[in-house]
């Protein structure tokens, strides 16, 4: 069961992650990127937007998939830069685990 936390957007602006609430999912950034892997990365963003911050917990490796290529962000209407959302949650991943 994944537990959902309200203020775990907010508790990524610390890491840099500010614009992943701005996110539609219109799915842009899944059509470009050069993984093509299950929507990533819109999935990332949507799982901060609904506070599942155990998802991203549960597989952090799925993060540095990432070849921060700037694709999503260069094609992003909504200007959300999703590579710099992706590159706050690595921020955030080893944080965490440092901290134990």
């Amino acid at each position: 069961m994944t537990l959902v936390d309200p203020g775990f957007a907010e508790e990524l602006q610390r890491f840099g992650v500010e614009t992943a609430l701005d996110c539609f999912n219109c799915g842009t950034c899944a059509a470009i990127c050069p993984l093509i892997y299950e929507h990533f990365p819109r999935r990332m963003v949507r799982y901060i937007q609904l506070g599942a911050k155990d998802k991203i917990l549960e597989s952090p490796g799925e993060l540095w998939r990432c070849l921060h290529c700037g694709l999503c962000t260069e094609t992003c209407p909504r200007e959300a830069n999703p590579g710099e959302v992706i590159l706050g949650l690595k921020r955030f991943v080893v944080d965490h685990w440092r901290r134990g």
